[in-house]
């Protein structure tokens, strides 16, 4: 059998280079590598252990001796509550994003290459897009019990139909091309196709939505920390710090405004990023 030829990607220098041509798009990227290497090196590079309480000096203000960022009303480190925080998000992000692209990716692929289930998987993703995708989430945590793995689970099941709708709307796409027609013709069975053709050209629009599904689901998991769905407490989370600051907003405000603004700063980075990479993987542009 002929190997048909896949079409030639686009060249990763000069996707690279238009990245780098983009202030913003390089902003996003210093805030997201000092995250990761706040959150990774939490144990080295906080200055307190972030469930130490020291009420002698509860809601001590920023630029404390030893408080760059300040207490919150149990004397705990706002900084170092904030850096285990960020290891806590990043960890939700990442876990519910893969649980969404091992479901959805398989599912949308299918979806989208054999028309005798399209019906069955696209009726099944619109009831699931039905409901709200935080309402979902919180059903579903609620559901298996608050733990930041469970979380996770939730997050990423409630991001699945998303995904599938994505993958097969590309899936259609490709389908129509020439070069899968040809391979088709020439005997190639639907694994292979699928494998070999459409998959690694879908990879780009996988790997942007992903960077879109991230922040999401930071904010997802902020907002079940925050409900005390999430994270138990002592263990920090930037959504239990909110809560937890909530009722001493107006006496100690940095200790809300502080995780607030991380996680604000977290998932715009990553919408900043996600939205780069859409740009520079652009076969518009690459004729530019």
């Amino acid at each position: 059998m002929t190997t048909v030829a896949v079409p030639i990607r686009t060249n990763r220098r000069k996707i690279a280079r238009r990245i780098l041509r983009n202030p913003l798009a390089i902003t996003g990227l210093v805030v997201l590598v000092l995250a990761i290497v706040l959150a990774v090196f939490a144990n080295v590079l906080a200055p307190h252990e972030p469930t130490q309480t020291q009420l002698d000096q509860a809601f001590a203000p920023p630029g404390t001796a030893g408080h760059l960022l300040g207490t919150d009303d149990l004397g705990r480190d706002v900084l170092s509550r904030i850096m285990f925080g960020l290891r806590a998000s990043l960890h939700v992000g990442l876990l519910a994003v893969a649980t969404s692209l091992v479901i959805g990716v398989p599912l949308g692929l299918m979806a989208g290459y054999f028309r005798a289930i399209d019906a069955l998987i696209s009726r099944l993703t619109d009831l699931v897009l039905a409901f709200p995708f935080l309402i979902l989430a919180v059903g579903l945590a609620a559901i298996r019990g608050a733990s930041l793995g469970n979380a996770a689970i939730a997050i990423g099941i409630a991001q699945i139909p998303g995904v599938i709708r994505i993958v097969r709307s590309e899936t259609l796409r490709l389908k129509s091309l020439d070069f899968v027609a040809a391979a088709i013709v020439e005997g190639a069975s639907d694994a292979w196709v699928l494998g070999r053709h459409i998959l690694p050209n879908a990879a780009s629009v996988i790997i942007v939505q992903a960077t879109v599904a991230i922040p999401a689901a930071i904010l997802g998991e902020a907002v079940l920390s925050f409900l005390g769905l999430g994270i138990q407490p002592p263990a920090p989370s930037l959504g239990t710090m909110l809560s937890d600051a909530q009722q001493f907003a107006a006496r100690a405000p940095w200790a809300a405004v502080m995780p607030g603004l991380a996680i604000m700063l977290l998932t715009l980075a990553f919408n900043i990023v996600g939205d780069s990479l859409r740009d520079a993987l652009d076969p518009k542009a690459s004729r530019r």
